[in-house]
């Protein structure tokens, strides 16, 4: 896959020494910049009779230190389970919208008490939690039921990252829906999207549009899920207004967007350190930032993350890699901005979302620390180290 961001921005001009490697760094300021964009596209679709939402999906962001920056701007946040729930309840501001592939029945009455919105995977799920869903109204929880819908039209780059994938587990079945489905269902979630612009959305709601129709006098509310890169800079956002604006009269719905990667999108660096140095056939640089470790889409995408500086000339590039002892441990191939020697500071770009949330401990690599800065004020503050106490408590 072909990374659709890795613009510097003010990063440009920040001293990699300020911090130890490796390391996350956030820029606030460019956090509240995305929100702000994403406020603004839904203040542009509201209007009086017509209810948009944003909502931002902690799958993808879930650095809970910048919540007050999130709920500043956004109605809320999206969940994939239990312990973001929870995450959500206990940091974040607004409404919790939460979907699972499945849930457990053991924790879904708390899920339903977290949540304010609960979106299940399929009809037999839902008729499953019947008991679970009836105890939580009776209780005087104020939980409404969605269910998520797999449109069957494959819109990604990349298999494993399509939900309308042929076999895929994630969504009922559009063409399965039938009145029956649909007993107590007051909203429909739909996520179709990865890292795409307007088009592809218009495409998936023409397909759902069809099938749901029938019930828009009974839906309260229609989840457009995420994966509209709206903060990119060349997204259609006048079409994507137009296009809420539409959806939420034509319906009669409250419209809910859900970014996940657009909430952080250039927010965030990952600085490491150049450890050591050789020759394989090709230059080979020991790194100790691990893709398998710090950036597993790396390798599970595949896709080469964007250098800050690198330069673009004809010298000949270093293979990054990781300390691990995986042999496919490898970044990519790089002409870094500084010497290619031990010591050497860099940095890969738009590290926020997607990668803070997948680090792992593999092999007893170190966990990057976690750092906030304001690019407007230079204000930087370490939010989190790991040390070894956190690698050993995750065993037994």
């Amino acid at each position: 896959m072909q990374t659709k961001a890795g613009n510097p921005g003010a990063f440009a001009d920040f001293d990699l020494t300020r911090v130890d490697t490796p390391a996350f760094v956030v820029d606030a300021a460019k956090l509240r910049a995305n929100c702000q964009v994403l406020a603004d596209i839904r203040d542009a679709a509201s209007t009086p009779d017509n209810s948009i939402k944003v909502f931002a999906a902690l799958k993808a962001f879930s650095m809970w230190s910048t919540a007050h920056i999130i709920g500043e701007y956004l109605d809320g946040v999206s969940t994939s389970g239990l312990w973001e729930a929870r995450l959500a309840s206990e940091f974040y501001d607004g409404e919790i919208a939460t979907y699972s592939a499945a849930f457990k029945p053991d924790e879904l009455d708390e899920i339903c008490r977290l949540s304010d919105h609960v979106i299940f995977n399929s009809p037999a799920q839902m008729q499953r939690a019947a008991l679970i869903l009836d105890n939580a109204a009776v209780t005087g929880g104020d939980v409404s039921v969605g269910l998520r819908l797999n449109p069957m039209i494959a819109t990604g780059e990349e298999a494993k990252y399509d939900p309308s994938a042929p076999g895929s587990r994630l969504g009922f079945p559009i063409d399965q829906l039938a009145e029956e489905h649909m007993e107590g269902v007051e909203g429909i979630h739909f996520h179709n999207l990865c890292e795409q612009s307007f088009e592809p959305l218009r495409r998936t709601w023409d397909r759902v549009f069809d099938v749901i129709e029938p019930w828009f006098g009974q839906l309260k509310w229609i989840n457009m899920g995420g994966g509209h890169h709206i903060t990119r800079a060349d997204y259609e956002r006048e079409e994507l207004v137009e296009f809420l604006k539409d959806a939420a009269e034509d319906t009669g719905t409250e419209i809910i967007l859900e970014p996940g990667e657009a909430v952080a999108l250039d927010a965030g660096i990952l600085v490491g350190t150049l450890l050591d140095t050789g020759f394989n056939e090709v230059p080979i640089g020991i790194t100790d930032i691990s893709a398998t470790c710090h950036m597993p889409d790396v390798l599970e995408a595949p896709y080469r993350p964007a250098m800050l500086g690198e330069r673009d000339d004809d010298s000949i590039p270093i293979r990054l890699g990781g300390p691990s002892c995986l042999a496919g441990d490898v970044i990519g191939d790089y002409r870094l901005p500084v010497a290619a020697e031990p010591g050497a500071r860099f940095a890969f770009l738009d590290q926020a979302h997607y990668s803070m949330v997948k680090t792992n401990t593999f092999n007893g690599v170190q966990l990057p620390s976690i750092w906030l800065w304001d690019s407007e004020t230079d204000a930087l503050e370490c939010v989190r180290r790991f040390d070894y106490e956190d690698f050993r408590t995750r065993l037994s």
